[in-house]
């Protein structure tokens, strides 16, 4: 990228996938730690990224963290893919990354939106080179959820400014529809990921406005990996569902 920074690259993101044998990533959107744990241990040899929201964790405390979840997830080869959505200017951006929760000193990945300008990206990895650390950033360029507003003009904008950089290592995609998703790969081509949130095996369930897709369409229309939360953590046996998942997307 632009700024020199040593970042993951997209290379070492599939291979660790690889190594894995698996293209799901847990949305694990739970309240505390020990539940983040608990689902970590439970499914972690079946995912290859935790993603989480840091900020949504009622007691978050940054050694707990790194203790229980973190480095849990370093042994059992998981990324760890924070969805902060940043979306501020690149100084702004920094500041959150190096802030009370600390997201350059253990995310692998993180999301952002384009809307803001393309030095969020260079904000985002400047904070990362300050921990010593690398990582990779996933852009939005769709969203699963009913009414969103990133149309197609939105997405080649960001697709166009943003496939060319080395810091960003791929695309967020509406896995709700494979259509879209096919659409996206074709502008995006083989040198990005791209990553699918709206995914469920009961691909009519909805709740809040999230809209769902079938795991084995996702990937046959072009997703590297897809992003599945509630098929998984709201089982009745989490570890058969992620298995099932990791069944469904494999190659």
């Amino acid at each position: 990228m632009s700024g020199g920074y040593a970042c993951l690259s997209v290379g070492e993101i599939r291979s660790s996938m690889e190594e894995k044998g698996t293209r799901v990533i847990l949305a694990a959107d739970l309240f505390t730690i020990s539940e983040i744990s608990y689902i970590l241990n439970e499914v972690g040899s079946h995912i290859c990224m935790l993603k989480t929201h840091v900020d949504g964790i009622h007691d978050f405390d940054l050694n707990r963290w790194m203790d229980e979840v973190v480095e849990p997830a370093r042994k059992m080869g998981v990324l760890l893919f924070e969805d902060r959505k940043f979306a501020d200017i690149g100084y702004i951006s920094k500041i959150q990354m190096l802030g009370h929760h600390r997201i350059a000193e253990w995310a692998d990945v993180v999301t952002a939106h384009r809307i803001s300008g393309p030095d969020i990206i260079e904000g985002i990895h400047d904070a990362w080179r300050e921990c010593g650390r690398k990582g990779s950033v996933a852009v939005l360029a769709q969203m699963s959820s009913s009414g969103n507003l990133l149309d197609e003009e939105y997405c080649r904008k960001v697709v166009n400014s943003c496939r060319g950089i080395d810091g960003v290592c791929g695309f967020i995609g509406n896995g709700s529809e494979p259509s879209n998703i096919s659409e996206l790969r074709s502008l995006v081509g083989s040198a990005k990921m791209i990553l699918t949130p709206g995914i469920n095996l009961n691909s009519g369930e909805a709740r809040m406005g999230q809209r769902y897709g079938h795991p084995k369409e996702a990937i046959a229309a072009g997703s590297d990996a897809v992003i599945v939360g509630s098929g998984i953590i709201r089982s009745a046996d989490p570890l058969g569902a992620a298995r099932k998942y990791a069944e469904e997307t494999s190659a």
